[in-house]
C-alpha cells in the first residue's frame, strides 16, 4: 500500500524559513533510532514544482539530507531533466552531488557526466561531460558530440560554460577550445556567434561569413558580419529594434574589393510606427553605391531602388495617404532623370451611405512628379496636379435575375508643367464619366452535386474630357485582364482617360465539381465609338475595338492550382499571354509561369519575349529536400537564371548547399555563378535542428 507522508516534524526548521514542505509518497515508509526516514518502492518527492522519483531514499534530520539510489529521475521546477545512478541532496532539491549522471535540457540537449554537482537550485556542475543532441545508439559514438573536463550550466542566465573542449564527428575529434560559452537551447537571444556560411562566386572567390550577434537589451540587437574571400573584405550589419508601437530594421554593408575601385557600399532600412487614432508611419530607405553592387554580393535583384516616406490612415470610410518617393534606377537603359526620381502623393478619399441609396464617394488629391534637369522636354520636365473627384453608384436586380450596376461621376484636375513646352504651363481639366452594366447570372445543379454558373455580361459607358491634355506620368503601363473588362477607364493612373463612347462584352462560364474540383473559362472584349491615345500595341487596349481576352483557371484538392490569359487580334494572332500552374502539399512546392510578349515599339522592346519561371522543392524523405529556381529565354534559347538549394536534416544536424548562376550580362553586370554551404547543429540557440529522423540507429 502506498504510503503519502508530509515531512512537518523532520524539516520544520527548514518549514519556518520557506513557509513550505517536501512531499514524499513510497510503498514502505520507516523511521529508525537516528531519526532517519528510509522510503523505499516507488519514491516520489515533490517539491515547489521539482518531482524526484528513485527506488529507495534515506532522509537523514542530523545532515538535513537526502541519500537517494536509482535509477533517479528528476524534472526541476524549469523543466531540466536530471537523472542519475544515484545522489546525495537536500530536501529542496536544489543541491547535491549526483553520480553517473545525465541532464537534458529544452528535450533537445543531454549532457552525460559521472558526476554533477548541483548548487541553488541555479548552477549545475558537470565533470568529464560529453553533450550532443543527437540521438545516442547502443555503445556507438553520437553524429557530433561536445566532449569537455567540465561545464557549468546556469540555469537562470541559460548559458554553458565549457572547459577543455573538444569536438567529435562521429569519435572523431576535429576542434579542441580551452573555454566556450553557448546558450542553451531555450534561450531565445544571446550576443554570441551565429552559423557561419561559405560563399564561393566566380567573382568573388571562396569566402566565409562568420556573423556575430549582438543583444541591445530586450528590444534591441546588432549583427556583425565580416565577410572574407580573395577578393573582398566585406563587413555587413543588421540592426533591428522594437518600440511599443513599432519597429525598425537596418541591412547594410560595406565592402574593399577588386572588382571597383573604392568602396563599395549599399543600406536598405525600413520602419512602420502605429501613431494612433488608424495613422501609420511607414517609411523605407534603400540606397547603393553603384549599379552592380547588390547583384555581385547577392544582397538583392533589384533594379530600381525605391526609397519613401508615408503617413497612412484607413478606417471604414476613409483613406488619407500622404507620400513622398525617390527613385534610384541601376538599369544600363535609364537614368534617373527620365523616372522622374521624385514623386509626391497626398490624397484623401472616402465614401457614405446617401438617404436616396447608393454609395457615395469623394477624393482630393495633390501630385508631383520632379525632375533634377532643367532641360526643356522629357528629362527635364516638372509635372504638378490637384484634383478632385466624386462619383455614385448602385446596384439593382430586376426581374428574371438580371442585375444592374449602375455608376456616374465628376472629376476636375488642375495642372502645372514647367520645363517642356510641349504642354501648357496651367491647364483645366473637367471630366465627366457615366457607365451602367448588366449581367445575368445563370446557375444549373446537376445529380451528381456538380453546379454550373453562366454569366454573360455587357457594359456600356461615357466619358468626356474637356480641356488641356496634360502629359502622361503614371499610366505608361496597362493591359486589358479580367478585372478592367468592363471599368469606365482602364488607364492606371489619373494622366490619362479613356473618353469617349463605348462598350464591353463578356462570358464567364465556372464549373463547381461535387468533389472540389473548380473551373473558370472568360471571353471578351471592348467596342470604342474612337480609338484611344497612350495604350501600346500589345496592352491589348488600343485602336477602336480591344483584342478578344481569353482567361480560365482550374483549382482541386490537393493544392494545384493552373491560371492562364491570353489577348487574340482579330486575325488570330497573339498578343500577349501569360500563366502560372501551381501544385502544393505536403512533400511538393511547384510553380511554373510563362510569359509571351509581342515586339512593341513603344515599351522598347524590339523582340519577342517568350520566358518560363520555375520555383520547386520537393521534399524526398525526412531528411533530403531538393529545390530548384530557374528563368528560361524561350527565344534566345537559353537560361537566363538557374539556382539549386539541397538540405539534409535529421534531429541534431542541418546542411545546406546553394549554387546559382547568373547567365545575363551588361555593361556593369557580369554573369557569376556561386556556390555556397551553411550547417547547424541542433540543441543550441545558435541552431536547431527538427523534423529529421535519427541517424545511426539501426534493428
Amino acid at each position: 500500500m502506498r504510503v503519502l507522508l508530509t515531512l512537518l516534524f523532520i524539516v520544520f526548521p527548514f518549514m519556518a524559513s520557506a513557509q513550505s514542505a517536501a512531499t514524499l509518497v513510497a510503498d514502505n515508509v520507516t523511521l529508525n533510532e537516528e531519526k532517519q526516514l528510509i522510503a523505499s518502492g516507488n519514491v516520489e518527492v515533490l517539491f515547489d514544482g521539482s518531482r524526484l522519483t528513485a527506488t529507495r531514499i534515506v532522509y537523514d534530520q542530523a545532515s538535513d539530507s537526502l541519500s537517494v539510489t536509482g535509477p533517479i529521475f528528476i524534472k526541476a521546477s524549469d523543466g531540466t531533466l536530471l537523472t542519475a545512478d544515484r545522489a546525495t541532496m537536500d530536501p529542496r532539491l536544489e543541491n547535491g552531488i549526483l553520480q553517473g549522471a545525465r541532464l537534458v535540457l529544452d528535450q533537445q540537449l543531454q549532457l552525460a557526466a559521472n558526476q554533477i554537482d548541483r548548487r541553488e537550485g541555479r548552477y549545475s556542475q558537470l565533470y568529464k561531460t560529453s553533450a550532443t543532441s543527437c540521438r545516442v545508439c547502443g555503445n556507438g559514438p553520437p553524429l557530433w558530440e561536445i566532449r569537455a573536463e567540465r561545464v557549468i550550466h546556469d540555469a537562470k542566465e541559460q548559458q554553458l560554460y565549457f572547459r577543455n573542449a573538444s569536438f567529435h564527428v562521429v569519435g572523431v575529434p576535429l576542434l579542441w577550445l580551452p573555454t566556450m560559452r553557448l546558450p542553451d537551447p531555450g534561450l531565445e537571444r544571446a550576443t554570441g556567434l551565429l552559423v557561419p556560411e561559405q560563399r564561393n562566386t566566380t567573382q568573388l572567390g571562396s569566402g566565409l561569413k562568420l556573423p556575430y550577434f549582438i543583444t541591445l537589451g530586450d528590444h534591441r540587437d546588432l549583427t556583425v558580419t565580416p565577410y572574407v574571400s580573395q577578393e573582398t573584405r566585406t563587413l555587413e550589419l543588421r540592426y533591428r529594434q522594437a518600440f511599443v508601437n513599432g519597429n525598425i530594421t537596418v541591412n547594410a554593408a560595406a565592402s574593399d574589393d577588386t572588382l571597383v575601385e573604392g568602396t563599395r557600399s549599399y543600406i536598405f532600412a525600413n520602419g512602420n510606427f502605429d501613431l494612433g487614432d488608424s495613422y501609420q508611419l511607414n517609411f523605407d530607405i534603400e540606397a547603393v553605391s553603384d549599379e552592380a553592387y547588390l547583384v555581385d554580393y547577392g544582397y538583392s535583384g533589384k533594379d530600381r531602388l525605391d526609397s519613401a516616406l508615408q503617413l497612412l490612415r484607413v478606417t471604414d470610410s476613409t483613406l488619407y495617404n500622404a507620400r513622398l518617393t525617390t527613385y534610384q534606377t541601376l538599369r544600363d537603359d535609364e537614368t534617373n532623370t527620365s523616372l522622374p526620381p521624385i514623386i509626391a502623393d497626398l490624397s484623401y478619399e472616402g465614401s457614405f451611405d446617401p438617404a436616396f441609396g447608393g454609395l457615395l464617394r469623394y477624393d482630393a488629391g495633390l501630385d508631383l512628379a520632379y525632375r533634377y534637369s532643367e532641360v526643356n522636354g522629357d528629362t527635364g520636365r516638372d509635372v504638378s496636379r490637384l484634383g478632385v473627384a466624386g462619383d455614385w453608384s448602385n446596384s439593382w436586380v430586376l426581374p428574371g435575375g438580371i442585375v444592374v450596376d449602375g455608376q456616374t461621376g465628376l472629376r476636375a484636375d488642375l495642372y502645372r508643367v514647367a520645363d517642356d513646352t510641349a504642354f501648357a504651363n496651367q491647364d483645366l481639366r473637367v471630366v465627366p464619366t457615366t457607365g451602367i452594366t448588366f449581367r445575368w447570372p445563370l446557375g444549373r445543379t446537376g445529380s451528381d452535386g456538380t453546379a454550373h454558373l453562366l454569366e454573360p455580361t455587357i457594359s456600356l459607358s461615357w466619358a468626356e474630357s474637356f480641356g488641356g491634355t496634360p502629359p502622361n506620368e503614371d499610366s505608361l503601363r496597362t493591359e486589358l485582364d479580367r478585372a478592367n473588362l468592363t471599368a469606365i477607364s482602364r488607364f492606371a493612373g489619373e494622366d490619362r482617360i479613356e473618353s469617349g463612347a463605348q462598350g464591353a462584352a463578356g462570358l464567364t462560364w465556372t464549373r463547381y465539381g461535387s468533389e472540389g474540383l473548380t473551373s473558370s473559362l472568360s471571353f471578351g472584349r471592348i467596342f470604342r465609338e474612337e480609338s484611344q491615345d497612350g495604350f501600346t500595341a500589345t496592352s491589348g487596349l488600343d485602336g477602336t475595338h480591344s483584342d478578344w481576352l481569353i482567361a480560365g483557371q482550374i483549382t482541386a484538392p490537393g493544392g494545384f492550382l493552373l491560371d492562364a490569359r491570353s489577348l487574340w487580334d482579330d486575325v488570330g494572332e497573339l498578343t500577349v499571354a501569360d500563366s502560372r500552374v501551381a501544385w502544393r502539399n505536403n512533400w511538393v512546392s511547384l510553380g511554373a509561369n510563362y510569359v509571351w510578349l509581342g515586339p512593341d515599339a513603344e515599351e522598347e522592346r524590339t523582340n519577342t519575349v517568350s520566358e518560363w519561371t520555375l520555383n520547386s522543392e520537393f521534399t524526398l524523405n525526412d531528411t533530403w529536400t531538393i529545390g530548384f529556381d530557374g528563368r528560361y529565354d524561350v527565344e534566345a534559347s537559353g537560361p537566363t537564371r538557374a539556382a539549386l538549394g539541397l538540405q539534409w536534416k535529421n534531429e541534431c544536424v542541418t546542411v545546406d548547399f546553394s549554387a546559382s548562376r547568373r547567365f545575363t550580362s551588361s555593361s556593369t553586370v557580369d554573369p557569376t555563378t556561386t556556390y555556397g554551404i551553411s550547417g547547424s547543429i541542433g540543441g543550441f540557440s545558435t541552431g536547431r535542428a527538427a523534423g529529421g529522423i535519427a541517424t545511426g540507429c539501426g534493428n
